[in-house]
């Protein structure tokens, strides 16, 4: 039998910044998560994402983990007391209700800025930690490829991708209006994760051009200098480039660098900057605000930019929505049949004692082959006897007919009933 599909979820829609960062993960803290619930719950089909906007468990199980998950992620994180964030989070119990939530999660229909494409391939990394854990089963492998099928029919059917209303883009938005009154601001990039190398991409479509990155691999800001026409300098010089900016932006997690006002007093900035802190936990303090002409903009201050691209986005939401009724009504169908195939099974197999034991009353009687044709007569009677009520069970589902008329059949048959129940 199938278990409900639950998910654990905090997200900028219930929790201030200072709540996300407190349970966001890396990738080595969703690791060790999905090995932690995978040894200490009975749940399955574990899946963890975790990105700046939001903290997310997605499990199968009939039993309800909520309190041992956040218990193991606040041991993950190295806090004891859960409850300052616990009311934070929504347990979505509800099978459905979860995987629709996947569904709008994955295609960013539940993003900041709605349309982000930038977290379908957060999910396809938690979709691969997930893998490699084994806490994927036939159910989540199912759930996940058809979101994939689904966000290509969004791509070809829709506007929902059109145009460029994302974080990265609403980030440079940010930075043209805050520069729009200097002579060829200077802008400073420090990290090239994911989401800097797109606000790089981005800049490609901007008038500022004089943009400078800085990384502690030094390799990868080389490579964004030959696609993204950007200036790279070394790490150790950090402090001397955020001397010659005007806007600051950073995309390194806190728990790996952080400017701090001490920092800032200590390498005597006195010309106004901007800082943009993209970062989970947040790497620049928002105490540099106390400095006079300094203003630093959080995660939660890049809302939606009121764009035509973003527009469009917000008029396809139906479509999007259709696409996503449409491929969760399939899915659900896909596990219905998949729960009448016990039942099948069983029908099958007693179709097939009755042939056992009426072969063995007369075989003993024929030649080896009239023996070898009758078995395969037989074997050939008993599937196309099999086949005709498999077919109307699988037509019963897509009627959402399949519980009644599964009972009707085992207990017709005097079957043990096993049926996945959504």
């Amino acid at each position: 039998m199938q278990s409900q599909f639950k998910v654990l979820t905090l997200s900028y829609k219930y929790a201030p910044i200072a709540v996300r960062e407190a349970v966001s993960l890396n990738e080595i803290g969703c690791r060790n998560l999905l090995d932690k619930v995978r040894e200490f719950t009975g749940a399955n089909d574990v899946l963890v994402l975790s990105t700046c906007n939001r903290t997310e468990i997605y499990y199968s199980s009939d039993v309800d983990y909520s309190r041992e998950i956040i218990k193991l992620l606040a041991i993950e994180k190295g806090f004891i007391a859960t409850k300052t964030v616990q009311p934070y989070f929504k347990h979505i119990t509800c099978h459905k209700e979860a995987v629709q939530h996947l569904f709008y999660v994955a295609l960013g229909l539940e993003s900041q800025v709605v349309g982000d494409m930038q977290i379908m391939n957060q999910v396809k990394y938690a979709y691969q930690w997930a893998t490699d854990a084994g806490t994927a089963g036939p159910f989540l492998h199912r759930l996940m490829h058809t979101i994939f099928y689904s966000s290509k029919r969004v791509a070809n059917e829709t506007c929902f991708r059109n145009g460029a209303a994302s974080v990265s883009y609403a980030t440079v938005e940010l930075v043209e209006d805050l520069t729009k009154a200097m002579e060829n601001p200077r802008v400073l990039m420090i990290g090239m994760g994911e989401i800097g190398a797109d606000v790089c991409d981005n800049f490609q479509k901007s008038a500022i051009n004089n943009v400078v990155v800085v990384n502690r691999t030094h390799y990868k800001a080389l490579d964004l200098v030959q696609k993204c026409n950007v200036k790279a300098a070394y790490w150790e010089n950090v402090w001397d480039e955020i001397k010659l900016a005007d806007v600051i932006f950073s995309s390194v997690p806190g728990d790996c660098f952080y400017i701090s006002k001490h920092d800032f007093d200590k390498h005597a900035q006195e010309a106004p900057k901007f800082f943009i802190d993209l970062s989970m936990p947040r790497s620049i303090s928002s105490d540099l605000q106390s400095l006079p002409g300094t203003r630093v903009y959080n995660i939660d201050n890049i809302r939606n930019r009121t764009t035509k691209a973003l527009e469009k986005r917000l008029t396809a939401i139906p479509q999007v929505q259709q696409i996503v009724a449409e491929a969760v009504s399939e899915f659900e169908t896909w596990m219905q049949e998949i729960g009448m195939s016990p039942a099948i099974q069983n029908f099958k197999n007693r179709l097939e004692e009755i042939r056992q034991q009426e072969l063995n009353r007369y075989l003993k009687k024929l030649s080896a082959e009239e023996k070898e044709l009758v078995e395969a007569l037989t074997k050939n009677i008993l599937n196309k006897i099999v086949k005709l009520p498999a077919l109307e069970l699988k037509a019963a589902c897509q009627r959402g007919e399949s519980d009644a008329l599964l009972q009707s059949f085992s207990a017709l048959f005097n079957l043990e009933k096993e049926v996945v129940k959504d």
